[in-house]
């Protein structure tokens, strides 16, 4: 505990000194038990409002006429079913599945789609229809006018305003409902509004193939003519530049490639002649120019091998000869010249050998170079060919690329010509409608539940308006939030006798000022104030209750109480204590009588009252004399504690200058009672009169009806038999 002390005047009680029912900083009741607190307060108002507006949508309910809800679940596929493997005609990628879907959902909801069904179903010829919608009447008069563009509008209008397009989540399945007075034709227009649907799309569908046969006709005619003139210029330029193709070779794509020329055909078979007469003329050279290899020849010739055998066998015979006879026998000379023709043969024989190798030599050098010209010729005009061929590569090029654009087109616009023909859509249906048996709406349940939500947000906007209108002092922990005055205390509404509430100790009335003498008892350092004003802002605040109860509560602690009542516009202590009022405080403050001998005991322990005596002209003016201080100042000597009943502050001067003349002020504040405003002004009147504010009683406190007694302590009435009846 602290004590807040300054030099002129006795310590000053503070929020953080407060013990026992005084909150401490910060100590405020939780938020939820406020707003508890405050619905109690307004309870009666909540339940109105509650009730009100159940008691409305019941009205609302039973007044309603029923309607019905046809309902059919399609399921939209993002690919399109492939009867034709016709691909391409919409883009498979034409955007992510949630963009899709979102543009299937509003194409469920167009105003042609809707003018569709009016005209399938010749909804502008049904009464029924309109008179579902509840619009008979309108029918009647258009009908009647033969207006027939604004009953079709007013169809489609009606139709678009009670469909309902409610995809799955998670799934591809869209529920279509459609709602009306009349269960036939909520089906019926719900499962027509999925067929005109469906044919929608398939009327999409075939409009972008006609348009896409319209533009590849287009495009297949200038590719045509593009076509021929890229192949006539491809023969003009190969005619112009002597290019002769043997074959025409293709790649994977299709494209032409430069195939072999008949310039390159024949300088291939030339030079497959040269290089055959190069190899002869080098096996010539060589048979010429070596005599092993002439030896090698010589001895594998036939004919100089029976040559030599027929040498072998006349020159055997001539040594025969010769071994009998003498050389000039005449058997013996022709044997010799035998020998010798046959050697004559044997030297033509290879002599003939070796010039026909020379001659073969020489023939294959002829041949060699008859060839060799003829390729040099051949390649010179190869090398020619092939520069041109670059420029004819690209005409072929071109000439392919279009042929390839041509063919594509070409069979691209027979496939979208069978496509055409044959209907496939993309959307089938999961579960057609049924003719509904129960109403959809008005659903009573769901109206009172939202009638009760409705209900509860404007009875708490309402409570909060009329919390903010209401200035007045509800709940105890506000005098130190609104105020910034301690609390020392909360009595209890009393309907009875308060002499019979102070006479029994163990009422919550004489609790509650038991508690506050206990705070007050540490306003100041020598405990309960010598001198304490009790003050109000207004009168009726229970200040005289309070002044006579604490003079009690301190008077029954052995301590002698004088109670002074210095209201001498409105007195009251005197009547609450049964005593008479013929001379008392204005007789004293006149000069007329001694406060001793104005002084009268009471019923009650160690209290005596002054009364205030005979109402004067200007009561201020006799606070404002010098009788005031001397009274208080021997008053205080003789008695332990002086209370002074003083009159409310507002519009008065007297409290001020009562709160001058005492230790301190205790303010009365009376529940709901008072404006906050014009607590703040009384506060800042006391303020300015430099008097001391212990701190505030809040009274007349319903605790039950503010849910109190729950949210502080007992509520000062623990042990009472009433408290303790009622608790059972």
């Amino acid at each position: 505990m602290s004590y807040a002390n300054d030099r002129t005047g006795p310590a000053v009680l503070t929020a953080e000194t407060l013990p026992g029912d005084a909150p401490q900083r910060g100590l405020l009741p939780p938020l939820l038990l406020q707003y508890w607190s405050k619905a109690l307060r307004w309870r009666w108002i909540i339940l109105a409002i509650i009730a009100g507006c159940l008691l409305a949508s019941l009205v609302i309910t039973l007044l309603t006429p029923k309607r019905y809800t046809g309902e059919v679940q399609v399921e939209i596929s993002r690919e399109q079913k492939q009867i034709t493997k016709v691909e391409g005609l919409e883009s498979q990628e034409a955007g992510r599945d949630i963009e899709f879907y979102a543009t299937q959902y509003a194409l469920l909801r167009t105003r042609p789609l809707a003018a569709r069904v009016v005209k399938d179903l010749r909804l502008i010829n049904s009464p029924d229809f309109f008179v579902s919608q509840g619009r008979g009447a309108r029918y009647d008069e258009l009908k009647d006018d033969q207006n027939t563009a604004t009953l079709n509008r007013e169809a489609v209008d009606l139709l678009l305003r009670n469909v309902a397009i409610d995809p799955v989540r998670t799934s591809r399945l869209v529920n279509v409902r459609f709602t009306s007075r009349s269960p036939q034709l909520s089906a019926a227009i719900a499962n027509q509004w999925v067929k005109a649907f469906i044919a929608a799309n398939i009327d999409r569908q075939f409009a972008s193939t006609a348009e896409a046969r319209q533009i590849l006709e287009q495009r297949i005619g200038v590719l045509r003519t593009r076509l021929e003139q890229s192949e006539r210029q491809v023969v003009t330029y190969a005619t112009s530049q002597g290019i002769v193709t043997l074959d025409q070779v293709r790649d994977e794509t299709g494209r032409s490639l430069v195939g072999r020329t008949l310039t390159a055909s024949d300088l291939e078979a030339l030079n497959t002649a040269l290089n055959r007469a190069t190899e002869a003329r080098i096996l010539a050279q060589s048979r010429t120019g070596s005599n092993a290899n002439l030896a090698s020849e010589l001895s594998t010739n036939q004919a100089l091998a029976l040559l030599r055998q027929q040498r072998a066998e006349a020159a055997g015979e001539y040594a025969r000869l010769l071994v009998q006879f003498e050389p000039d026998y005449p058997q013996a000379r022709e044997a010799q010249r035998r020998v010798q023709s046959i050697d004559a043969a044997i030297t033509r024989e290879v002599a003939r050998v070796s010039g026909g190798r020379s001659e073969e030599y020489r023939e294959a050098m002829r041949r060699e170079e008859e060839l060799r010209g003829r390729v040099a010729q051949l390649k010179q005009r190869l090398d020619a060919q092939q520069r041109a061929s670059i420029q004819y590569a690209i005409y072929q090029r071109e000439a392919d690329t279009n042929r390839q654009l041509y063919d594509a087109l070409l069979q691209r616009y027979k496939e979208i010509g069978v496509a055409g023909t044959v209907a496939a859509s993309n959307i089938a249906v999961v579960e057609p409608a049924e003719v509904p048996l129960r109403p959809s709406a008005p659903s009573l349940l769901i109206n009172l539940t939202v009638a009760l939500l409705a209900g509860v947000a404007l009875a708490a906007m309402t409570v909060f308006a009329l919390d903010q209108i209401d200035e007045g002092i509800h709940d105890p922990s506000e005098l130190k939030t609104k105020l910034g005055i301690p609390l020392l205390g909360h009595t209890p509404l009393v309907r009875g006798s308060i002499q019979a509430e102070l006479n029994n100790t163990k009422s919550a009335f004489y609790e509650a000022y038991f508690s506050v003498r206990s705070n007050l008892s540490f306003a100041t350092a020598q405990g309960f104030p010598r001198s304490l004003m009790v003050t109000s802002t207004r009168p009726a605040e229970g200040k005289s209750s309070s002044s006579l109860a604490l003079s009690l509560v301190v008077g029954r602690t052995d301590r002698r109480v004088l109670l002074i009542d210095a209201d001498m516009r409105s007195p009251s202590i005197h009547s609450l204590v049964d005593l008479p009022n013929e001379v008392g405080l204005s007789n004293v403050l006149a000069g007329q009588e001694d406060w001793r001998n104005v002084v009268q005991p009471t019923a009650f322990k160690n209290v005596s009252v002054i009364s205030t005596g005979p109402m004067p002209p200007n009561a201020a003016e006799l606070l404002s004399g010098g009788q005031l201080d001397r009274l208080m100042a021997e008053s205080i000597a003789e008695y332990d504690h002086v209370i002074l009943d003083s009159p409310p502050i507002l519009g008065l001067a007297d409290a001020p200058l009562l709160a001058r003349a005492v230790d301190g002020c205790l303010l009365v504040v009376e529940s709901k009672g008072v404006a906050v405003r014009a607590i703040r002004s009384s506060i800042e009147r006391l303020h300015m009169a430099h008097g001391q504010i212990f701190g505030a009683v809040l009274t007349k406190l319903q605790y039950r009806d503010g849910g109190y007694g729950r949210g502080y302590g007992y509520g000062y009435n623990y042990g009472d038999e009433r408290s303790s009846r009622d608790d059972a």
